[in-house]
C-alpha cells in the first residue's frame, strides 16, 4: 500500500528538536541512529499513529544556506497538519512548554483548530475533526 512514510523537518539540533518533538508534541522515537560524524537517521511520529502513521526526519542544517530555511520551508504557510482526538488535552500539554500560538483555537464546521509554532517556528495547525468529518 503506497504511503507516506516521513517528511523532512530541517533542524538547528537533534538533540533539542527530539526533546521538543517528544515532550511538547508528544511523539514517539521511532529511529536514533549515528550514520556519520554529524549525521544522524531521526525520525519520529505521532504517538498511537500506527505503523502507516507519516513520521518527521530530522534533517540537520549542515551550512548556513540550509539553516536559513529552519523555520521556513513553507514560506510561512502552514507546513504540517496534526489531527488529535482530544483538542482540549493536547492544547494542554503544549501549554505547559509555552509554545506560541499564531491562531488561537477555534471552532470551524470542520472542527477545533489552532495554528502554533515549533521551536523553530513552522506552523502547524492542530486539528480535533468535527463528528463524522
Amino acid at each position: 500500500m503506497p504511503h507516506l512514510s516521513s517528511l523532512t523537518i530541517v533542524v538547528r539540533d537533534y538533540d533539542e528538536a527530539i526533546e521538543f518533538y517528544t515532550k511538547a508534541m508528544d511523539f514517539e522515537l521511532l529511529e536514533d541512529e549515528q550514520r556519520s560524524p554529524g549525521k544522524r537517521w531521526v525520525r519520529l511520529r505521532p504517538r498511537g499513529a500506527g505503523e502507516y502513521g507519516c513520521a518527521i526526519l530530522l534533517g540537520k542544517a549542515k551550512n548556513d544556506e540550509q539553516a536559513a530555511y529552519i523555520g521556513r520551508q513553507t514560506g510561512g504557510r502552514v507546513a504540517f497538519l496534526l489531527h488529535v482526538e482530544n483538542f482540549d488535552a493536547y492544547y494542554e500539554n503544549l501549554m505547559r512548554y509555552d509554545i506560541k500560538i499564531a491562531r488561537p483555537p477555534s471552532v470551524e464546521d470542520f472542527g477545533k483548530v489552532m495554528v502554533f509554532e515549533d521551536l523553530y517556528g513552522n506552523l502547524w495547525d492542530l486539528i480535533e475533526p468535527a463528528q463524522g468529518r
